[in-house]
């Protein structure tokens, strides 16, 4: 694998990590409703290449016109793809937070964009993610998202992890703005690749909802996708989502407390099921290479531009101890 591949949480080449701090899907999960909805699905038929019916139910539970509704295979596939459209718009910059998905400057250097951390007058790409990655603040941009936006400019809001907020009100997107969904963190179901858009009214009426379309390769979302995007929307499906965010809340009350007592320096702000701390150690990733032949991985920050950072996903109380006790053999071990 190149040396410049994306970085991610998750499974590696040592397989799943016995405790798996390193993505933010919800520790609660699976949803049982979506692991139904997955064991009822029709594997042996292609789904229907429109999914006709699938954004009937997205757009009704957003509340929006279904022509709003755009598919895609996961959310890095709609980041590429929407990185391509404006690139082929005339767009030359791609505006990122400080600290962000990699995605999103991996999308703009295949396409030779500048990527840059604050606006300018030129034409751009603008990302914002909230709760932000990996610190789980608000994202700042969203502030300024609330003026009409510059002539050329195309707003992505990532909501990721809008669904595993754990405190305060979510911002509202601005109606120029397009959002990007992708429950399958919020579902506890990483590994069923899906995701979709939901596109400005304006975007419908100048083309660019169907420029994006014919951007696609046929058949984005397969059956196990559809499952699960179907499964979303349905209100047993957000039931389970809310009463699960009360059990990450105490998760994440005895995580921080955890770390704390570990001596671990703790960003704050973190309004989600994730939060980056500092561990006082020299080196963070032969740290983590340690932890991880043991099998509990954290997320290594410096990807993100925080180098000496650490990312955990909030987990049960028996992965707290696994991490407890590590920390306590690695402190040993020095």
């Amino acid at each position: 694998m190149s040396d410049h591949a994306p970085q991610h949480g998750g499974p590696d080449a040592l397989g799943v990590p016995l405790h798996d701090f390193s993505t933010n899907a919800n520790a609660c999960g699976p949803c049982p409703q979506a692991i139904a909805a997955l064991r009822q699905s029709d594997f042996t038929h292609y789904p229907d290449p429109a999914y006709t019916a699938l954004r009937a139910q997205i757009a009704t539970f957003h509340g929006v016109a279904v022509q709003r509704v755009v598919l895609a295979a996961s959310a890095s596939e709609f980041i590429h793809r929407i990185t391509a459209h404006a690139a082929r718009s005339g767009v030359r910059q791609v505006v990122v937070p400080a600290h962000g998905y990699g995605d999103y400057t991996c999308a703009a250097q295949v396409w030779e964009l500048d990527c840059r951390h604050t606006p300018s007058s030129e034409p751009a790409l603008h990302w914002a993610c909230e709760p932000a990655s990996p610190l789980g603040t608000t994202d700042a941009a969203l502030t300024a998202w609330c003026a009409p936006a510059p002539v050329g400019v195309l707003r992505i809001l990532d909501c990721a992890y809008a669904p595993l907020r754990l405190e305060g009100a979510a911002t509202v997107a601005p109606d120029a703005a397009w959002q990007m969904w992708t429950p399958n963190k919020a579902l506890g179901l990483t590994g069923v690749r899906s995701a979709y858009a939901i596109a400005p009214s304006a975007a419908v009426a100048d083309g660019s909802v169907a420029a994006v379309q014919a951007l696609a390769a046929s058949w984005p979302v397969g059956a196990d996708g559809v499952a699960l995007l179907a499964a979303w929307v349905r209100p047993d499906t957000q039931a389970w989502l809310a009463q699960s965010l009360a059990t990450l809340r105490e998760w994440k009350a005895a995580q921080l407390a955890l770390c704390a007592a570990l001596g671990w320096a703790v960003a704050p702000g973190s309004l989600a099921n994730f939060f980056t701390a500092c561990p006082p150690v020299q080196d963070v990733g032969t740290f983590l290479q340690w932890l991880r032949a043991r099998g509990v991985k954290l997320r290594d920050c410096t990807s993100f531009g925080l180098p000496g950072h650490v990312r955990l996903g909030v987990l049960p109380p028996q992965s707290q101890r696994a991490l407890e006790v590590s920390w306590r053999l690695y402190k040993e071990s020095q």
